[in-house]
């Protein structure tokens, strides 16, 4: 069955190794017959969350802030699967990512208890480093990310030991990607 997949490439390289595994992870999802969007956050004007509770008014425009986001929230709110894809920036998402998926909190203002809609998610990075220390904390983050949101994680794809821009291409883990999307 085909699935609606929400891609949140944050980031800042536009050719870098987290835009080269999410077309990886594309090219596989649509293979599959998946519907693939993608919104590389770098190319966008994402403005944080002022945390002032006055979002969800309005389903079709739930932020109070008018930028970028407008763009992204159709694609969330119809998305059966969201995979955030990041370099690994001080242990944690980047702040493209970070920045964007606070946003999506004027979403869940749109239900009276403030309920985050249901997703399954996936989590596709790329790193410098490459050891299990070096990945925990991205990983105890996106764990109780999902944990608390509800959320089913269908996996992840983990490049470490890729610091260059391109580092990544040519290596085995570019296959994993396709192959993560293909088995959607």
């Amino acid at each position: 069955m085909s699935k609606n997949i929400l891609v949140l490439n944050g980031s800042p390289r536009a050719k870098g190794n987290t835009a080269l595994l999410c077309e990886a992870f594309k090219q596989g999802a649509e293979q599959a017959g998946h519907i693939v969007t993608q919104f590389d956050l770098q190319k966008m004007t994402i403005h944080g969350c002022l945390g002032c509770m006055k979002g969800g008014k309005d389903p079709e425009s739930p932020c109070v802030q008018k930028d970028d986001m407008q763009k992204i929230y159709p694609a969330y709110v119809k998305a059966d699967i969201v995979v955030l894809a990041s370099p690994l920036y001080y242990w944690s998402v980047s702040g493209q990512l970070k920045t964007a998926f606070d946003r999506l909190f004027a979403v869940a203002e749109t239900d009276p208890s403030y309920a985050n809609p249901r997703k399954d998610c996936a989590l596709i990075m790329a790193a410098e480093g490459d050891t299990k220390e070096n990945w925990k904390p991205a990983l105890d983050y996106y764990t109780a990310l999902v944990g608390f949101l509800g959320w089913r994680s269908l996996g992840q794809v983990l490049a470490g030991g890729v610091l260059q821009a391109g580092a990544v291409a040519g290596k085995p883990v570019v296959d994993e990607a396709r192959q993560f999307g293909a088995s959607l």
